[in-house]
C-alpha cells in the first residue's frame, strides 16, 4: 500500500511565495508510483489540503483530512516540509509532528530552532573553528547606536532579519546615513535584526544530506550577480549566473564540502541542508548561513547540484523519506 505524503507549504512570513514554488517542485519530483502526494497549505488563516481542485480542512488532532468522495479519512504518514520561515523552518511544526509520531523530511525541533536563528547558529559554529563574519544583533528598535555599529563593524555592512530568508528586507549599507533606514526595514519583517560585516569574495553554496548508510555532499555552486548582492531579484528573477559545479581548485572544493558535512553533524541536521559561504581572496571559506529548508524549484541550487552529481531528485527525495520510515521502525 502506498504511503500518504503531505508536501507542507505556506507559512507566516513573506517567504510564502517562495514556498509555493518549492511545493510545486517537490510535487513534480516525488515518486507518484511509491507515494500518494498531497499538498498541504499552512498559514495563519487555515490548514488545508487541495485535492482534485477542491479544498479540504486539515484535522490538526491527527494531521488528516476527510475525503467525502470515498467517505474516508486520509491520514498522513509523512510530512515533506517546504515552508521557508516560521512555522516550518524554526522547529514549531516539527514539535507538533513529533508529538503525533509522524516522520518528516528535515531537521528536528532543536536543530531547526538553532539554524533558523542566524546569529546564534553562526556563534555556535564559530566555537568549532568555522569562520564567520563579525556581527551585531538588535532586539530592541530603540536601544542601539548607529555610530557604535559603524565603529565596530566598519562599512559596508549587511542588515537583515535574523530569522528570515530569501533576502527579504536585506540591505547592503555603504553609507552611515543609510543604516537606520535599513534597520527599520528589517524590523518590519522580524523582531530581531542581524548586522554583519561585509566579506569580499566569491559566493558559493553547497548542499548535503545523510542517511543511516551514506553521506552525500553535492557539487558546489558559485553565484555571480551584477547586483549589489545575491538579493531577491537575483535569486528568483534571473538576475544571476549560477555555475554548477563551481570552477574551484580541487583542494578548495573538497575543503568546502568537508566543512558542509561537518556542519551537518554539528547542528544535528536531517534531510537536505544547504550551506552558503564567501570565499575570501586567500581562499578561506567564511560561513554565511545554514539553510535547512532550501528552495526546491526545478532551477534551485539543490536540483542543480543533484543533477551535477549524476543523481535524480526523485531518488534523493525517496532516500530521505525511506530513511525516516526506517528510523521509526
Amino acid at each position: 500500500m502506498k504511503r500518504n505524503v503531505a508536501i507542507v507549504w505556506g507559512g507566516y512570513s513573506s517567504e510564502k511565495v517562495v514556498s509555493a514554488k518549492s511545493m510545486k517542485g517537490i510535487y513534480s519530483f516525488i515518486d507518484k508510483d511509491k507515494y500518494n502526494a498531497y499538498t498541504v497549505k499552512i498559514d495563519r488563516s487555515e490548514w488545508s489540503v487541495e485535492f482534485e481542485e477542491k479544498v479540504y480542512p486539515v484535522d490538526k488532532n491527527d494531521f488528516s483530512f476527510y475525503l467525502p468522495a470515498v467517505k474516508q479519512k486520509i491520514k498522513f504518514d509523512f510530512a515533506y516540509i517546504t515552508i521557508h520561515g516560521t512555522p516550518g523552518e524554526d522547529g514549531c511544526l516539527q514539535g507538533y509532528l513529533d508529538m503525533l509520531g509522524i516522520p518528516y523530511s528535515n531537521c528536528g525541533l532543536m536543530a531547526s530552532a538553532l539554524t533558523f536563528n542566524k546569529y546564534v547558529c553562526n556563534k555556535f559554529l564559530k566555537n568549532f573553528g568555522i569562520c564567520v563574519a563579525e556581527s551585531v544583533i538588535l532586539r530592541n528598535k530603540k536601544n542601539y547606536s548607529c555610530d557604535k555599529i559603524v565603529e565596530d563593524l566598519k562599512l559596508p555592512v549587511f542588515v537583515k532579519p535574523n530569522v528570515g530568508g530569501s533576502s527579504f528586507a536585506t540591505t547592503k549599507v555603504k553609507q552611515a546615513n543609510e543604516l537606520e533606514g535599513a534597520i527599520n526595514t528589517a524590523f518590519n519583517e522580524a523582531n530581531e535584526v542581524l548586522i554583519e560585516s561585509f566579506i569580499k569574495g566569491r559566493e558559493v553554496t553547497c548542499g548535503c544530506y545523510k542517511t543511516a548508510d551514506k553521506s552525500v555532499v553535492f557539487p558546489i555552486t558559485e553565484v555571480i550577480t551584477q547586483n549589489e548582492f545575491f538579493d531577491y531579484k537575483a535569486k528568483y528573477e534571473g538576475e544571476v549566473k549560477e555555475i554548477t559545479p563551481a570552477d574551484l581548485p580541487d583542494e578548495l572544493a573538497e575543503n568546502i564540502q568537508q566543512i558542509t558535512a561537518n556542519i551537518y553533524d554539528l547542528v544535528n541536521a536531517k534531510g537536505i541542508i544547504r550551506v552558503d559561504f564567501i570565499i575570501t581572496d586567500d581562499n578561506t571559506p567564511v560561513l554565511l548561513e545554514v539553510n535547512t529548508t532550501p528552495g526546491m524549484t526545478p532551477t534551485s541550487f539543490i536540483p542543480q547540484q543533484v543533477a551535477a552529481a549524476g543523481l535524480t531528485m526523485k531518488d534523493v527525495i525517496t532516500d530521505i523519506i525511506e530513511n525516516e520510515f526506517n528510523a521509526n521502525i
